[in-house]
């Protein structure tokens, strides 16, 4: 077999599969983090993360939106691809944006198929419960993976009346339990669970062979995922309640940043060791050269 050839297989066999993911069901929780970009899927790849999302979160995290209404489906390939060119194991996640599958179901089929071809990614994830398991059935039924998402739906923001925990209620409840069931049966081989009580999270898990993978839903589900920039503390405006700072990185940046500034001012960046040398003979020369060309 050709080296090369080789090579690529083996790379090959290194991604998480689908079915080694689902083998961790009610076993050793899957971790998940977002990355919108090359260097970041790099470095979460080499942490040995399971799964990487490339969320709509990118309106807000990347591009400075308000929500995540504004994004588009060139928005989520223009990232995407980038981050399926760094990771190399994780299994790789895009999220379908506003508008890509609700009007209809070849619009869903047709902007996931774009979406994996472009990209390179392995799954694509889509909001709705009931209502949107024609969808995801269509999509699965195209070859294509699909993690459903359910309880704060973000895209719905408004419909909702903003970002308020899904599941308080008997009728949350049982909406939610149903959502579950009808994405499960349509397809989806995993279920986000977003901003629902941990027990109801838990009951979800127990009661779906699909994997849950919760954020603000307890640690009852067979893995979580966080918005890197919020779990790095990159982002210095609204934290929500379920997000864990592992790292404080604004003020680090913040430190830096201002440092280099101050040292760019008082001329000491950059120092000897960040210059490049010439000879003197070279100077002397080309003084030289310069002032003969000044007398004539």
């Amino acid at each position: 077999m050709h080296p090369q050839r080789e090579y690529r297989i083996l790379f090959q066999e290194m991604r998480k599969s689908i079915f080694d993911l689902l083998e961790r069901k009610g076993k050793q929780p899957v971790s998940m983090l977002t990355a919108y970009d090359y260097h970041t899927a790099c470095t979460i790849d080499e942490a040995g993360i399971d799964m990487i999302l490339v969320g709509d979160s990118l309106g807000n995290v990347m591009l400075g939106y308000e929500n995540t209404l504004a994004v588009t489906v060139d928005d989520m390939i223009h990232h995407g691809a980038a981050v399926c060119r760094g990771a190399k194991q994780a299994f790789v996640v895009i999220d379908m944006p506003f508008m890509s599958y609700q009007v209809s179901v070849e619009d869903a089929v047709r902007n996931a198929g774009r979406i994996v071809k472009e990209t390179n990614c392995q799954a694509v994830k889509l909001e709705g419960g009931v209502e949107y398991a024609d969808r995801i059935k269509a999509i699965v039924e195209a070859g294509i993976p699909v993690v459903a998402h359910i309880g704060l739906t973000p895209q719905s923001v408004n419909a909702m009346g903003g970002y308020k925990v899904q599941g308080k209620s008997l009728e949350q409840a049982k909406k939610l339990l149903a959502d579950a069931k009808a994405v499960e049966e349509a397809g989806a081989f995993a279920i986000t669970l977003e901003c629902v009580p941990a027990e109801l999270a838990k009951l979800i898990t127990s009661q779906t062979k699909a994997l849950t993978i919760g954020i603000g839903a307890g640690n009852g589900c067979d893995g979580q995922v966080l918005v890197y920039q919020d779990m790095l503390g990159y982002n210095n405006g609204f934290i929500p309640k379920f997000v864990k700072k592992y790292a404080d990185l604004h003020s680090v940046m913040l430190e830096a940043f201002k440092q280099y500034k101050q040292e760019c001012e008082e001329r000491t960046y950059p120092a000897a060791g960040h210059t490049y040398a010439i000879s003197e003979e070279v100077m002397q020369a080309l003084f030289e050269t310069e002032l003969e060309e000044v007398r004539r």
